[in-house]
């Protein structure tokens, strides 16, 4: 969302809106904040009496009651800080959360193809990063505009109400002022969203360098990695002297502005005083209030850079927020399924892709079949099976579950019913129990136990150090590859859902772990509908049906025993597969 489309007080309105639950604390801010700013000009009349009458005219009782006063002025000073203060960490807390919160909630139900489009330090920045300069266009920019405010506006009232002739001359500095503020707000707003660019870059660079440490190790790609981080990170730091070089000049100039308007009152004021119309008290209380004001103006200078960055961030985190969802507009109940599947007429293609990935698919599924996808890389595999829980839909033809349209299922529903193993394992970090039974709320231990012997899987989690409840680390860093596919099939089993959904699951295995996973792997496909991705086609040979694709179309279907006598692009497949596999082992 640029920038011209949505002006600066469109962003305050909504962020205004975030508050509005926490009103009562907002006025108590807001209240404390004003008669805080108010002890100022307090503080600036009580030199007029402490001058005139005490140190002049040398009156007792002036002398007795003006330091009291002061005390209470700062009293209330104190107090009244305290509170503004307290009040306002509460509130910017509560927005960073809010903000926060939801952020994470939109991108969970973002569509896959977005995680596809962007980089995810992008992600991670706009959460970590951004959200927290929002506060700084949110309550921290109210409330110096507000304090400060109240306290420039009251202190030139009592300014005006001494002498309104010597505070024409403060005046005319505020045009200047506001011209520095419009130009220097624009680059900073700027130099804001080049900020984020580059954050997001140094975010997603120190992530490869993370997740891609063996590779970066064993293809001695540290100095790259070094040269790529450098890079971001010069580009951050050359981002942040500018950020401070405009904020410096704005600020020195309206300094420099104020410093003259202040020598031209200090010298008509004499002036004045030696014709009698100046007491010393005026004076004193006249420069005191003129002092007072030179740091609320220095500080509400000051806070363009705040404010431009905050909105700059405001821009960015409201951007994502309004970001179209995954389109979920069914309104079909479906409690139970059979897990018949069927596709008519299926095409898709990729927003970035030149060509169709899948092309007129025709495919029935019926109750507890068992169908087998095979072809070579780029044939539309896996793209067909990401319509089913519909993480893609269609651009053209329509996929049914039980005679339902996919669309017309809430997706909650549709992908209660699917259960999902991949040859790339997700795993969390954390126990072994948590992550075979993700998603489930309540679990007893017994039916741990038994999808983890199901799957296999239940000697080596028992030899863990703390059994179920031992840590696996990130993704399962502590497992090999064929304990991560098993506590991934276990957590299929103990879904129990009626569709499940094979892709290439025991690739990338050793021998020995393949029989294992397999094992589990036909434990977990009895009695569902499963729809069977597979590189070795051994694996597959038992499947009621192949299916055979090929450059995004069904080249041939059927049992493996009508495929090899068909002599057909199958069996061409099959041939070649064998053959690599005998002088392998040759």
């Amino acid at each position: 969302m640029k920038h011209s489309l949505q002006s600066n007080w469109a962003i305050y309105r909504r962020l205004l809106g975030y508050l509005g639950r926490y009103w009562k604390v907002f006025l108590i801010s807001l209240l404390s904040m004003t008669v805080a700013a108010l002890t100022e000009p307090a503080f600036a009349r009580l030199m007029k009496p402490l001058i005139d009458s005490g140190f002049v005219n040398r009156d007792p009782e002036a002398i007795a009651w003006v330091p009291l006063a002061i005390i209470g002025v700062f009293a209330v000073r104190g107090v009244t800080s305290f509170i503004n203060e307290y009040t306002s960490s509460w509130l910017t807390g509560h927005l960073v959360q809010t903000l926060r919160e939801q952020m994470f909630a939109k991108m969970l139900r973002l569509p896959v193809q977005y995680y596809a489009d962007n980089q995810s330090g992008r992600l991670v920045s706009r959460v970590s990063y951004d959200v927290n300069q929002v506060t700084e266009a949110g309550f921290s920019v109210i409330t110096v505009t507000v304090k400060d405010g109240v306290t420039a506006v009251s202190l030139l009232a009592w300014l005006l109400y001494i002498d309104w002739q010597l505070t024409l001359i403060c005046l005319l500095v505020l045009p200047v002022v506001s011209l520095c503020m419009r130009v220097v707000g624009k680059r900073l707003r700027n130099l804001s969203r080049e900020n984020q660019q580059n954050m997001a870059l140094l975010t997603q660079v120190l992530g490869e360098g993370i997740d891609c440490q063996r590779v970066i190790k064993v293809y001695g790609g540290e100095a790259r990695e070094s040269r790529r981080f450098h890079q971001a990170a010069a580009a951050i730091r050359r981002n942040a002297v500018k950020q401070s070089a405009a904020t410096s000049a704005n600020t020195g100039l309206t300094q420099l502005m104020i410093a003259c308007a202040l020598a031209a009152i200090l010298y008509f004021a004499t002036l004045r005083a030696q014709g009698g119309a100046f007491t010393a008290g005026d004076f004193m209380s006249f420069l005191t209030a003129m002092m007072l004001l030179f740091a609320p103006v220095k500080r509400i200078t000051g806070i363009a850079q705040a404010m431009q960055r905050g909105l700059a961030a405001a821009e960015s985190v409201f951007e994502f927020l309004d970001l179209p969802e995954e389109p979920d507009h069914g309104h079909t109940a479906l409690p139970s399924t059979r897990a018949k599947l069927s596709l008519s007429q299926v095409g898709f293609r990729y927003p970035s892709a030149e060509r169709q990935i899948l092309r007129d698919i025709n495919l029935q599924v019926q109750p507890g079949e068992t169908v087998a996808l095979v072809g070579s890389s780029g044939s539309g595999k896996t793209t067909l099976v990401s319509l089913i829980p519909r993480f893609y839909d269609p651009d053209h033809g329509e996929i049914r579950l039980d005679d339902v349209r996919l669309q017309d299922i809430p997706l909650h529903e549709l992908r209660r019913h699917i259960a999902l193993v991949s040859q790339d394992v997700v795993l969390f970090n954390d126990s072994v129990a948590a992550n075979i039974a993700y998603g489930v709320d309540e679990v007893s231990r017994e039916a741990l136990v038994e999808a983890a012997r199901a799957a296999n899987a239940l000697e080596f989690i028992e030899a863990m150090p703390e059994g179920f409840d031992t840590l696996i680390g990130e993704n399962g860093v502590r497992l090999s590859g064929g304990q991560r596919q098993r506590l991934a099939i276990a957590r299929a089993l103990l879904k129990n859902a009626p569709l499940l959904i094979l892709d290439e699951a025991t690739s990338a295995l050793d021998t020995q772990s393949e029989r294992l996973v397999q094992n589990a792997l036909e434990n977990l496909m009895k009695n569902r509908t499963t729809i069977v991705i597979a590189h070795r086609l051994s694996t597959i040979e038992s499947a009621d049906r192949i299916v055979v694709m090929h450059q995004g179309e069904i080249a041939e279907e059927g049992t493996h025993a009508q495929l090899i006598a068909r002599a057909g692009l199958y069996a061409k497949l099959h041939s070649l597969q064998f053959k690599d596999e005998d002088a392998a082992e040759g």
